[in-house]
């Protein structure tokens, strides 16, 4: 694989919590020619910004397979001569690992990226450039972005300056910080290489801004900042097939981090708004029939969404949501996900070469979609697999099967190695076409086999 990427599972704890309040960057956004003559040095707005930077360190308990200890210890011909026992092999082990965070708040509270608290039995905090270790809650995280909301218990925070990361410019000039490797805090150093990334496939919401300053493991949740010193993201990813850094990282940029983390530290989930359409980008064979235009194109309307209601049909293609033009299917879904439900919105829409707007008041996720309940079984649950899901997940029109849409921490399901966003498709002999059948499908308490597709790829599961 050429992306690498550690995913883990959210954690929700009730928290009572402020409204999330800021800290916005006032400074002018013009770019500034270099002077000549003078020793360049960015030394004091480092030494400023990094006070806002933090060091994650996390526990948690991880169940090791015999696949995962060993490859040869599950064949059957070892299994006869050697007995596993001898080897002492846990079962389960804690497990340790680095990241890094952004204070946002004066009071203790801090976003990261999901992937780094996610699991975790224990979560320390270290100040910058100091030795006390705060134990931290995770207040909400949002895997569907990879950010999470943490807090200490601790005053007179440095939070950082969130900077308008639609300012953001290819050739800015960017510091990511955080802690490498374990090493302690470091700086790295690059330009934006890029704006507005969606097709990375690494979550569900990407507007990623890219970066050749180098992220390597344990800058994830660190800062990415720019000249002035302020917050223009969230480190959260790199391309890498060493694990090192390449030169392409991706970091969450700031508004969407302001949008996330006021939801999770208000809310403790965040409750995007909701269309109801499954959509696709243009080929180049198509766009004469939409007089030559971008857009998203839509593939299907869910009965009784938002879509359907206000008249949007299969075949059109949305151009504009309010003033926001629309390049194709991310953009659309980064434009729905980031409204809130009950939110009215302006459409714009090709049809016949003809533009035309649509009203559509968008709703909850849930509201409008299948009437099909949602089912539990063993720390599953699972939900219908919609047309949108399939278009976001890049699956054939014609798959059919249910989605993964939660593991219980610590259930059976999530030992048998169950992830959100799994497709199942078939339950032993028996293929999944619905809840009905799923539900069919695992009446009893006996193990059985479970196909599923993920990243595109058939694996089996026993549960």
């Amino acid at each position: 694989m050429k992306k690498t990427i550690a995913l883990l599972v959210a954690i929700s704890v009730a928290f009572a919590a402020p409204k999330a309040n800021f800290q916005d960057y006032a400074g002018t956004s013009e770019r500034a020619q270099p002077a000549t003559g003078t020793l360049a040095s960015y030394a004091q707005i480092l030494k400023e910004a990094r006070q806002s930077v933090v060091n994650v360190s996390i526990q948690k308990s991880v169940r090791a397979t015999e696949f995962q200890m060993s490859p040869f210890l599950n064949d059957p011909f070892f299994k006869e001569f050697f007995d596993n026992r001898r080897f002492n092999i846990p079962k389960e082990r804690i497990e340790r690992s680095l990241g890094s965070g952004v204070i946002i708040s004066a009071d203790g509270y801090i976003v990261t990226n999901n992937h780094v608290v996610e699991g975790a039995n224990k979560a320390i905090v270290t100040l910058a450039g100091g030795k006390e270790e705060y134990e931290a809650k995770v207040i909400g995280s949002d895997p569907k972005s990879d950010l999470a909301v943490i807090k200490i218990d601790a005053k007179n925070l440095r939070p950082a300056v969130f900077f308008n990361s639609d300012n953001v410019e290819v050739g800015d000039i960017v510091f990511a910080l955080g802690n490498p490797f374990g090493v302690g805090e470091t700086i790295t150093s690059g330009i934006v290489s890029a704006t507005n990334r969606t097709a990375v496939g690494i979550v569900e919401y990407e507007d990623f801004i890219q970066t050749d300053a180098a992220i390597n493991p344990g800058n994830s949740g660190g800062a990415l900042i720019n000249s002035t010193g302020a917050l223009i993201g969230v480190n959260s990813a790199i391309l890498t097939r060493s694990g090192a850094s390449h030169g392409v990282g991706f970091s969450i940029p700031s508004n969407m981090v302001k949008r996330i983390a006021a939801q999770l530290i208000e809310n403790g989930e965040v409750i995007r708004a909701w269309l109801g359409v499954g959509i696709g980008d243009l080929n180049e064979d198509l766009q004469e029939f939409y007089g030559k235009k971008e857009g998203a194109v839509v593939m299907s309307v869910e009965p009784k969404s938002p879509a359907e209601k206000a008249g949007v049909k299969r075949g059109d293609l949305i151009t504009k949501v309010d003033s926001k033009t629309i390049d194709g299917a991310n953009a659309l879904r980064n434009a729905i996900g980031s409204l809130s439900p009950n939110k009215k919105v302006t459409l714009e829409i090709v049809r016949d070469k003809k533009t035309i707007n649509l009203s559509a008041t968008l709703s909850a996720p849930d509201k409008g979609a299948s009437d099909e309940a949602k089912s539990d079984y063993k720390g599953l649950t699972i939900a219908p697999l919609s047309d949108e899901a399939r278009s976001r997940l890049r699956l054939s029109p014609q798959t059919r099967g249910v989605i993964v849409d939660s593991v219980a921490d610590g259930s059976e399901a999530q030992k048998a190695g169950f992830t959100q966003g799994d497709i199942i498709v078939q339950i032993e002999s028996t293929e999944i076409t619905s809840i009905d059948s799923f539900k069919k499908a695992t009446a009893g308490n006996a193990k059985k086999r479970f196909y599923v597709i993920r990243r595109g790829g058939i694996v089996i599961r026993a549960l």
